[in-house]
């Protein structure tokens, strides 16, 4: 482990109940003094993962290292790491001097050695002058000073912040995210930040660190986050994005929105490509003057901006504007190559292992595959392939063993429909995200044995819906993986 890289998260996994899985294979490298930020929806993960590194959750499996020392089974108490929680955890009958040198009494501290290192941090958090004041009197950005400040005291090598700014408003949050910056730097000492809050995240961090479903989607600085999204979910979830289909046509050319652009990825002639785009990176102008034209939908005012939404065809694109566009205007829009962010298509969305378990004589191969099983022809597993006597003949004219044959499916997320009619389609379950690309939204339904279904679609459904998967089972392709 390089010296300067305090924490070493490895091969962690934390499943509940033995069979709800809430992180895996998460790996991390935390150096010394660093501002870093797990970000993500709610039931990512990043909470448990804040939980096992203050020893208040154990791994699954993995090992937790602090500065090279396994820590992974050691007790809250022993680690050199202290916790500030959503809920302050003050203690309503102490007053403010009480709250934050109850750590320091439990060690056996000298009254003026206490009274120097709570004078100190109540300076720090702004809050000299308080020790005699009741929690009940505070505020609640001055409670959220408080509670840092007795996480401090004890200078931790660590400190771990779990959502502690979501319960203030808009305003003392702003202000207490400047607050923890400044701190951060005072103390030198290793943040390790919990929000969902995207924003909050960009201005805080020295790292972020995007999760989602238990796992890790993107490390990078805010810039690089914010400019180089690894894939369509941190797109989609930091900032606003515009999401557009395409193919590349060349080396930095881009075709998407019915037209040709010059970007700065250099990815082969014919890769298929999701391209991402920032309203603010969008110039509207006059029609002869655009790379694509559209009709202007609405334009809200933003305080600061317009965000005008254009149709161009049949995608709707999000775009800043200082200025007001009157809906029904006809504009052009042009964007630079170096705001056109490339990111290839996912060729392994709604591919699926499964198994051929035999050949039944007027219905075809019995195959099994995620959850679902079915029969086929069997020349649509094996080109070719006949039927004499109950007998699967390949093309090459030798019988074939059909029986726990491994196959792949796939199935096109275009192909798949939705339906809140549970008896329509052959598979149910849950969305549990959702993108708007191009012209539709992308779907990923997740069902009961957790595997999950990517679908195209041009209606908006909810999050957690419960949805039916119609799969016309002619649309389904197979491949043979090991025979």
């Amino acid at each position: 482990m390089e010296k300067d890289i305090l924490i070493e998260l490895k091969n962690i996994k934390k499943v509940y109940d033995q069979d709800t899985l809430v992180v895996e294979d998460f790996n991390l490298e935390i150096k010394k003094g660093e501002f870093v930020t797990l970000l993500g929806p709610s039931g990512c993960g990043k909470t448990t993962i804040l939980r096992m590194l203050g020893g208040f959750d154990k791994p699954t499996e993995g090992t937790i290292l602090l500065d090279g020392v396994d820590i992974t089974e050691m007790a809250p108490n022993q680690r050199p790491i202290n916790t500030v929680f959503q809920k302050y955890a003050l203690f309503p009958h102490l007053n403010v001097y009480d709250n934050v040198a109850f750590g320091l009494k439990l060690k056996n501290m000298t009254k003026f050695e206490r009274d120097k290192k709570v004078r100190k941090v109540l300076e720090l958090v702004d809050l000299e002058g308080f020790e005699k004041r009741s929690i009940h009197t505070l505020s609640g950005g001055q409670q959220q000073r408080i509670a840092i400040a007795r996480a401090i005291v004890n200078e931790p090598e660590v400190l771990l912040l779990d959502e502690c700014l979501s319960a203030l408003d808009y305003k003392m949050r702003k202000e207490m995210q400047l607050e923890l910056k400044s701190m951060h730097k005072q103390l030198g000492i290793t943040f390790i930040f919990v929000t969902h809050d995207q924003e909050e995240a960009l201005t805080m961090s020295d790292k972020i660190v995007v999760m989602a479903d238990g796992e890790i989607q993107q490390i990078g600085t805010p810039e690089e986050i914010y400019n180089e999204p690894a894939n369509l979910f941190v797109a989609d979830f930091i900032g606003e994005s515009n999401i557009f289909h395409g193919r590349m046509t060349g080396p930095e050319k881009a075709f998407f929105c019915g037209a040709e652009f010059s970007c700065v990825d250099p990815y082969k002639k014919g890769t298929v490509i999701d391209a991402v785009v920032r309203p603010e990176d969008i110039k509207i102008t006059e029609v002869e003057k655009g790379q694509i034209t559209g009709e202007v939908l609405s334009a809200d005012f933003k305080g600061t901006f317009y965000k005008v939404v254009v149709r161009s065809g049949k995608t709707e694109i999000e775009a800043n504007s200082l200025k007001y566009y009157e809906p029904g205007t006809v504009v052009g829009m042009k964007i630079a190559a170096d705001n056109i962010h490339i990111i290839p298509y996912d060729n392994s969305i709604n591919h699926y292992d499964g198994v051929i378990l035999g050949y039944h004589e007027g219905k075809g191969l019995l195959v099994e595959v995620a959850d679902f099983t079915w029969y086929v022809e069997p020349e649509r597993v094996f080109p070719g392939a006949v039927v004499e006597d109950g007998i699967v003949i390949g093309s090459s004219g030798k019988a074939i063993q059909v029986e726990d044959v491994r196959i792949e499916a796939y199935m096109a997320p275009s192909d798949i429909k939705l339906s809140d009619d549970a008896e329509e389609g052959l598979i149910t379950g849950n969305i549990v995200s959702f993108i708007y690309v191009d012209d539709h939204y992308t779907y990923t339904v997740r069902t009961k044995s957790e595997e999950d279904y990517v679908v195209h679609d041009v209606d908006l459904w909810n999050q957690e819906d419960f949805v039916s998967l119609i799969i016309p089972e002619d649309k389904v392709t197979f491949r043979v993986v090991r025979s």
